[in-house]
């Protein structure tokens, strides 16, 4: 198979299991697109954390399956590695040092200029705290501090897993505005994992969702939108919800949640004709709202009906 150099991580139908009964991941196509922000997803034990410790050689990929920067991993793995920064869940620090320290004592195990360290300290606004103790660090600036000990070598790809779990709403927010910084400023291609739906939402411009050790889909954000788009909900307040479901269930998927309708249409079209169908039968309308999915409606309802299944 021919490598794309637009793609800076592609896998080939990547497998694992610790065994031949236990198979965590099954036929993984990633293909992460050069200077992108890509948001992998997927529930507790879907396969990601194996997938990132397989990309980073933390686990042996024994079928070659993995392409970083259009090369055979394996066969370059130095090269590749070079070129990567990488935060597995918490970052290892020296607590009793100093960030400076920290920075220092990788500086020199990977022989990066000393102006290095000025540079990413700045970047992650830990400039200030630079000269003080980790420990005396809060867990955001822990997590600052991990990416800035990945973005020591000038890494053309970030792999994070897990960068905001346990960050307070205020070290979220800093962590989205810095990854987008990093991004935008430095051309860096992310790849990241999370839980937080709500949060990759706002960062990521491709998207991947893994369920059970198997791709449920791979795109912009933009085109998971657009498999969504023809399904709209409509939300109804009424005086009689009763009679209303009564009314509608014939022809539509009705819920009534404490007295608010959800109603699932196909197109804004349709909000007329529920209405008139209402009214005609002197049923009074007090609130109608159309509401898209959101990503993490998306998320639960591929997940979910993928599990049933």
């Amino acid at each position: 198979m021919e490598h794309k150099e637009q793609f800076v991580i592609e896998t080939d139908n990547l497998s694992f299991g610790f065994s031949k009964k236990n198979s965590i991941l099954k036929n993984i196509n990633l293909r992460v697109e050069r200077g992108s922000i890509y948001g992998f997803l997927g529930p507790n034990g879907a396969g990601k954390t194996t997938t990132i410790r397989l990309l980073l050689g933390l686990l042996r990929d024994r079928n070659n399956s993995v392409f970083l920067f259009s090369k055979n991993f394996l066969q370059s793995r130095v090269q590749c590695l070079s070129k990567t920064g990488a935060l597995i869940e918490q970052p290892s620090l020296y607590e009793h040092l100093t960030g400076f320290d920290n920075l220092e004592i990788t500086r020199q195990l990977r022989n990066i200029p000393k102006d290095r360290i000025d540079n990413v300290l700045q970047t992650v606004r830990l400039s200030e705290a630079a000269f003080k103790r980790v420990k005396a660090y809060s867990l955001g600036m822990k997590q600052r501090l991990g990416i800035a000990l990945a973005l020591l070598p000038e890494p053309e790809l970030l792999i994070l897993d897990e960068p905001v779990n346990g960050l307070d709403p205020s070290g979220i927010m800093e962590m989205r505005e810095l990854l987008q910084e990093i991004n935008k400023k430095y051309k860096t291609t992310i790849f990241l994992s999370s839980h937080l739906i709500s949060e990759v939402e706002k960062i990521v411009t491709h998207i991947g969702i893994i369920n059970m050790g198997e791709m449920l889909f791979q795109g912009t954000i933009n085109d998971l939108y657009n498999l969504q788009k023809n399904e709209l909900k409509l939300r109804i307040k009424t005086d009689n919800s009763e009679l209303a479901v009564d009314l509608l269930k014939p022809s539509y998927s009705v819920v009534d949640n404490e007295g608010t309708l959800d109603i699932i249409i196909q197109s804004k079209k349709e909000v007329n004709d529920i209405i008139h169908v209402l009214i005609t039968n002197n049923v009074k309308i007090y609130e109608a709202v159309t509401e898209s999915k959101n990503l993490e409606q998306i998320f639960l309802s591929m997940t979910q009906s993928y599990t049933v299944s």
